[in-house]
């Protein structure tokens, strides 16, 4: 389990799985707590080689919260009020993100044809480029997954956590506000 933990000037800074813990690896009877790091670890693994990825490929100041934002604009635009709505964050906190993926050329804004008073924000080729490589990379990640697992374990895997996450929850985009980043 130690390459899911976080280590900070070589100390380890997770409380829940340090060393000694008495956190059985893989074992049948688990403690709860597992369940929830193995996910967030695989997530974190998938997230981690994305933006390695991304970055190699012309995105290197594209970070994780970033994607979240990029989605969360959409192909159509959205204003900065949208935008914190469907990253459950601030319209202020929203602001400052969109500033930021305005300075590093993946979004802009524009006038609202429908309300002159309002801006819409809209992703620019360089968005929509780093959303299209975050696809393809993320393909390519779950072709890596079955390869080391089977196509039919990630199969049974996704549909197991369609089954037990609830649906309205499966896609939602303000994780981030829950764990703390934008």
């Amino acid at each position: 389990m130690d390459n899911m933990v976080d280590h900070v000037d070589g100390e380890n800074v997770n409380q829940v799985v340090d060393s000694g813990k008495g956190v059985p690896d893989g074992l049948p009877g688990s403690p709860g707590f597992v369940l929830p790091l193995l996910l967030l670890g695989g997530f974190r693994t998938l997230i981690d080689r994305l933006h390695d990825r991304l970055a190699a490929e012309g995105h290197p100041d594209l970070r994780p919260a970033h994607g979240f934002a990029l989605q969360a604009i959409g192909l159509r635009g959205a204003t900065a009020s949208e935008i914190g709505r469907r990253l459950g964050i601030s319209k202020q906190a929203a602001g400052k993100t969109v500033d930021r993926l305005l300075a590093l050329g993946y979004a802009e804004r524009a006038d609202d044809p429908a309300d002159a008073r309002r801006k819409l924000v809209h992703l620019t080729p360089r968005g929509l480029d780093a959303l299209a490589r975050s696809a393809a990379v993320f393909d390519e990640l779950r072709a890596e997954w079955s390869a080391v697992l089977g196509a039919d374990r990630v199969r049974a895997l996704e549909a197991d956590l369609r089954n037990v996450v609830p649906e309205e929850t499966a896609f939602r985009l303000d994780a981030t506000s829950w764990l703390g980043g934008v």
